[in-house]
């Protein structure tokens, strides 16, 4: 098992490769888009209103900037060990299934030709409309720290997608009004299986992972389009869906979690034996859908050290990253709950290590 850190594109800076590494980071797993509104690090803002925009952040990825973050991670003594999510505006007609559908997805083939030619071997993706949608922040978690909270009586979860907005931001500021109307999950099936069947020939000449994320909120239907993987076993269609051995998980301990019904011990014991899981988002929570909190690592409903017990019982190999965390009540919030969560992680992982 390895630790990581991820960080966000505004984030992926000297100051902070510095701090993963001061933590006990070994790797990183990187974002090239952002996703927030404002300056801060932290995801916890109010999401209801949507992430912001990707224009002027839609500039293709090229492999001489990659292999030029690479470097300058490796500067610091620490591995890039994935990509995490393609910016909305590179691809939001493969997800629409519109009329600039196929020129982005060869963009997208070849993005991913020189993530493989970077040296960078997994690539997290996130396969949905509505994307990470409705959480609200505010004192709820230990000692009221500022936490993630899903509550879907408190929103109109239907709300629906305007035009020119996919995956939660606006691709297009200039869409005429409206919105892109209902979404069903025969319709996203179809639209995930073109996205599989065409890169993941790409994907395993490359030798790049192609891992997705769980939908979070974890709700059959938002904003009046399906979801895919809103349960543990709708999670685990996407290994049918395309056979190839670098299709896999990004698996997000967090939202699995927050399905109903779940195991999250389960999924990770069978897919880490199988080797499936790309890397794994290692949170917590407190709660499910419809009403669900983020916690602090050593508190939510998950055994953390057991989950670390069934990764090391199967020689686990892969990336654990925070992925997000309550804020701490001090100068440098962000900082300080990934600190916690980091320290944790480490202090157990060595534990489980020398038993």
């Amino acid at each position: 098992m390895k630790l990581g850190l991820g960080l966000y594109k505004h984030i992926l800076t000297d100051d902070n490769f510095r701090f993963a590494k001061q933590a006990g980071a070994t790797h990183i797993i990187a974002q090239l888009v952002d996703y927030i509104k404002g300056d801060s690090p932290t995801l916890t803002k109010d999401f209801l209103k949507g992430w912001g925009t990707t224009q002027n952040q839609g500039k293709l990825w090229k492999y001489d900037d990659l292999v030029a973050l690479r470097k300058q991670v490796e500067s610091h003594g620490l591995t890039l060990a994935g990509i995490e999510n393609f910016d909305p505006s590179h691809w939001y007609d493969v997800l629409l299934d519109g009329p600039k559908k196929k020129q982005q997805i060869e963009d997208v083939k070849t993005m991913i030709r020189d993530i493989g030619r970077a040296g960078i071997p997994v690539m997290g993706y996130y396969f949905s409309l509505a994307g990470v949608w409705g959480w609200t922040n505010g004192p709820m978690g230990r000692g009221a720290a500022n936490s993630i909270v899903f509550n879907a009586s408190k929103i109109d979860v239907q709300d629906p997608v305007p035009n020119g907005m996919v995956w939660n931001m606006t691709y297009d500021t200039q869409a005429a009004g409206g919105n892109i109307g209902s979404i069903s999950r025969e319709e996203m099936w179809g639209r995930l299986k073109y996205f599989l069947d065409e890169l993941m020939p790409v994907a395993e000449e490359a030798g790049v992972k192609m891992v997705a994320h769980p939908d979070d909120p974890p709700l059959p239907v938002m904003r009046d389009t399906a979801r895919l993987f809103y349960t543990q076993e709708e999670y685990e269609k996407l290994l049918t869906v395309n056979p190839s051995p670098n299709n896999g998980f990004e698996l997000c301990m967090g939202t699995v979690q927050e399905m109903v019904g779940s195991d999250v011990y389960a999924m990770l014991d069978k897919y880490s034996k199988a080797g499936k899981i790309g890397y794994i988002h290692f949170r917590n929570v407190v709660g499910k859908v419809p009403h669900y909190r983020e916690a602090f690592i050593d508190e939510g409903d998950v055994n953390m050290v057991k989950a670390l017990r069934i990764l090391k019982s199967n020689n686990y190999d892969g990336v654990l990253i925070p992925d997000h965390t309550p804020e701490m009540t001090c100068a440098a919030p962000w900082h300080a709950g990934m600190a916690f969560a980091l320290g944790y992680m480490k202090g157990a992982m060595q534990a489980i290590e020398s038993e």
